[in-house]
């Protein structure tokens, strides 16, 4: 806000200066449209060069898109790769069991038995762990029930396991298959009347 100055006679301010004076007069047309022309020309080069910027920022933009899409998808592709390798020595271990022709039955025992041990190895490296619940109690997140069986062990107790589940970390990626205790038929809480 200005301060009034009693040599003013009323006359509103404008952007040019008070009232009156000779910057705001006609005569400075040519002048002005010379500058104005010169800063529409620079307003344009700088508006020319903000869009290039933009559109390089955008194409950059879309190649990391694209990058990060092929890397998850070569991640995805190739994720097994360092467990396919642990089980590389299982599967020569069980083709030199094969290739052998006068192997003992306690020969073939005791190289499945160092095979499965070799097995389990790699399992265990990678997070991979049996679920053989036996005397457990039933778990429904990790076991499925295939039978219940009459039994004096307490009820919902896993009694015989048909097929070892499998967990991956805390995934259950095959639940373990098994028989599971129910009480007896006359041991039902109440007695007949």
């Amino acid at each position: 806000m200005s301060q009034h100055d009693p040599s003013r006679t009323g006359q509103p301010d404008t952007p040019e200066g008070p009232a009156g004076s000779a910057a705001g007069t006609p005569a400075d047309g040519p002048a002005d449209a010379a500058g104005l022309a010169e800063a529409l020309q620079k307003a344009e080069a700088q508006a020319q060069e903000h869009q290039e910027n933009w559109l390089r920022a955008r194409a950059e933009a879309d190649n990391i898109r694209k990058r990060a899409q092929a890397d998850v998808a070569s991640a995805h592709k190739y994720a097994i790769d360092n467990f396919a390798g642990e089980l590389l020595p299982v599967y020569d271990a069980l083709d030199a069991a094969l290739a052998t022709g006068n192997a003992t039955a306690e020969s073939l025992r005791d190289g499945v038995e160092l095979t499965r041990k070799q097995l389990k190895g790699a399992f265990e490296k990678f997070g991979l762990t049996v679920l053989d619940p036996v005397g457990e109690k039933f778990d429904p997140h990790h076991h499925q029930a295939m039978t219940a069986i009459e039994s004096d062990a307490p009820p919902q107790s896993v009694l015989q396991v048909f097929q070892k589940g499998f967990k991956l970390h805390d995934r259950v990626i095959r639940p373990a298959l098994v028989a599971v205790a129910k009480a007896r038929e006359g041991k039902a809480g109440t007695a007949p009347a």
